[in-house]
C-alpha cells in the first residue's frame, strides 16, 4: 500500500496487546481512524491502555472478529500463518500491512527518520533522543517499545520533521522475514552494538550480523551513522557505509567519549569529549555505565543533527527514564524493589553493576525469570550464571512456557543456580517456582537496607507487586 485510507476508516489490529502494537493502536486513532483489535492475551498494562482511549479488544482470535470487513488489517509479528484471523484476512482479499509497514506509512512517511538500533539498549536510548529533540524545539515523532515517562506512552504524532523510531532486528511478520527496521527508512542511524540475541529466528552471530549489514546498506550519503565503537562486530559490519560514520564508546580511538564520569543519588554527570576535547558536561537521570553510553550516543546524533549545543543539553537533566527500565516500584519496611527488563546475559550483568554502583553498602537481591526466546535457552548458561552471581542473594524462577523450547536446548535453571553456588560456603542463589513463593521468600528473609531487583522481559506474574504486598503484610 502506497496511499494511506482516508480519515475514518477500520482498521483492525491481530495482537493488539502488544506494547508495540497497543501503541500503534493509540496513534492511528490519533490520526483519525476507528480503530479495533484482538489478541489472547488480553491483560495490564496495555489492555487497561486500550479500554482508557475506547479501543474495544476481543478475545481470542476468531473469524467473525473481521465482520464487518475492515478496510485495513495489521499483522502482528507474532501472529502465525495459521491463526483464524490471518487465514480469514487471506481468505477475504482484505488488505494487511505488518506493524513495521505500518509505523513507515502512518508515523514516518516523507519525515526524516532516526532510527536506534542495536543488541541493547534500544528503548533508553531511544526514549532520551525524543525528549531531548523535544526540548530542543524539534517537535518530533516518536515510536518507542516502552513507555518513556516524560511522554505516557510510548509514540507521538509530532509536528517537526524528525521522527526517532526504535529500530528492532526481528523478524517482521509470518509474510516478510527480514528485520523491522528495513521498513523504517533510517537516514540517521544509532547502533549501540550487536551481540547474539533472539535465538528463536537467528542462529548465530554471524546470523545476526546479516540483518544488521542490510540496515547499513540502505542509509543515504547524506545521513549519517553513530556507531558504538566497543563491539568489534559492529566496526566491521559498517565498514562499507556509504554515510559519515561517527563513533563513540570507551576506546581511546573513538570520535566520542565520556569523561569525569561521577554517579550521585540517582543521577549521572561526564564531560561527552569529542577526539579527546570536552565539549559539553552532562547530566542525566540514568544509573550505569551502559547508560552513559546511552547518553553519548544521543549527544553524538544531536551534534551530527547539527543543533546547538546549548539546547542540545536542556533535555538530559529532566529526562524521567523508562517504565521497566530500572524503574522504583516502591519501598516497604526499608527494602526496595526496582524492576528492570533485562533478559541477556550482558544486560542483567550491566544492569546489575548500575544498581550495585547507585546503592553502595546495601545488600542486592536479583531476582531473574528466563523468559525471553534467548534466555530460555542453554547457549548463556554460563554467561547467566556469571552475570547473576554479581549479586548477594540470588533467585531464578522456573522457566517460562518450557515446552516451546526442544530438551536438548532448554536452559537448566538448576545448572545455574549450581554455577553461582559452586564457591560459595554458603549458598547464595536458590530456584523458587512461581511468583507467590519468591515473593514470600523475600518478605521472610529480606533486611531494612535491602534492594530487591526483579527483571524480565515479561509479566512474570505481577511478582513486583506481589513482592512489595508482602512485605507490607
Amino acid at each position: 500500500m502506497n496511499d494511506l485510507p482516508p480519515s475514518g476508516c477500520h482498521i483492525h489490529l491481530i495482537a493488539a496487546c502488544g506494547v508495540g502494537m497497543a501503541s500503534l493502536a493509540g496513534l492511528l486513532q490519533a490520526r483519525g481512524y476507528r480503530v479495533t483489535g484482538s489478541d489472547q492475551n488480553i491483560y495490564p498494562p496495555m489492555s487497561t491502555y486500550l479500554t482508557e482511549i475506547g479501543i474495544d479488544v476481543l478475545a481470542g482470535y476468531q473469524p467473525e472478529h473481521l465482520s464487518p470487513r475492515p478496510d485495513l488489517v495489521v499483522v502482528g509479528n507474532a501472529v502465525s500463518r495459521s491463526n483464524p484471523e490471518a487465514q480469514e484476512v487471506l481468505n477475504q482479499n482484505i488488505p494487511y500491512i505488518s506493524f513495521p509497514q505500518a509505523l513507515g506509512q502512518f508515523l514516518i512517511g516523507s519525515r526524516m527518520s532516526v532510527a536506534v538500533a542495536g543488541t541493547h539498549g534500544k528503548t533508553t536510548t531511544t526514549a532520551l533522543a525524543a525528549w531531548v529533540l523535544t526540548c530542543a524545539g524539534l517537535d518530533p515523532g516518536f515510536f518507542i517499545g516502552g513507555v518513556p515517562l516524560n511522554f505516557g506512552n510510548g509514540w507521538r504524532v509530532g509536528e517537526g520533521n524528525h521522527v526517532v523510531i526504535e529500530g528492532d532486528e526481528y523478524d517482521t511478520a509470518f509474510f516478510d522475514k527480514g528485520p523491522k527496521f528495513l521498513h523504517y527508512r533510517p537516514r540517521h542511524v544509532i547502533f549501540t552494538g550487536v551481540e547474539f540475541d533472539h535465538a528463536d529466528i537467528y542462529q548465530d552471530l554471524e546470523h545476526v550480523k546479516t540483518a544488521f549489514t542490510r540496515l547499513m546498506d540502505i542509509i543515504p550519503r547524506d545521513g549519517s551513522l553513530v556507531l558504538c565503537a566497543d563491539y568489534p562486530a559492529a566496526l566491521e559490519i559498517s565498514t562499507g557505509v556509504r554515510c559519515p560514520r561517527i563513533t563513540y564508546g570507551h576506546r581511546s580511538d573513538a570520535d566520542w567519549t565520556a569523561s569525569n564520569v561521577q554517579f550521585h543519588e540517582g543521577r549521572t554527570f561526564f564531560d561527552a569529549c569529542y577526539r579527546g576535547k570536552s565539549e559539553s558536561r552532562i547530566e542525566v537521570t540514568l544509573i550505569g555505565r551502559h547508560n552513559v553510553m546511552n547518553a553519548l550516543a544521543v549527544y553524538a546524533m544531536g551534534r551530527a543533527l547539527d543543533i546547538e549545543r546549548d539546547k542540545l543539553v536542556e533535555g538530559f537533566p529532566t529526562f524521567r527514564g523508562v517504565k521497566r527500565r530500572q524503574e522504583i516500584r516502591g519501598e516497604r519496611r526499608g527494602v526496595l524493589v526496582i524492576d528492570d527488563f533485562a533478559h541477556h546475559p550482558t544486560a542483567v550483568r550491566e544492569t546489575i553493576d548500575a544498581v550495585r554502583a547507585a546503592y553502595r553498602g546495601r545488600r542486592l537481591w536479583a531476582i531473574f525469570e528466563p523468559r525471553s526466546h534467548t534466555s530460555k535457552r542453554s547457549i548463556f548458561e554460563k554467561e547467566f550464571a556469571d552475570a547473576l552471581a554479581q549479586a548477594d542473594r540470588i533467585v531464578i524462577a522456573d522457566v517460562y512456557q518450557p515446552e516451546k523450547i526442544s530438551k536438548d536446548q532448554l536452559l537448566s535453571v538448576e545448572n545455574v543456580v549450581s554455577q553461582i553456588n559452586g564457591f560459595d560456603r554458603e549458598p547464595r542463589a536458590r530456584v523458587i517456582g512461581d511468583a507467590v513463593e519468591i515473593a514470600a521468600c523475600v518478605a521472610r528473609e529480606a533486611y531494612p537496607g535491602d534492594v530487591v531487583l526483579v527483571m524480565s522481559n515479561g509479566g512474570f506474574d505481577a511478582v513486583q507487586d506481589k513482592i512489595l504486598q508482602a512485605l507490607a503484610g
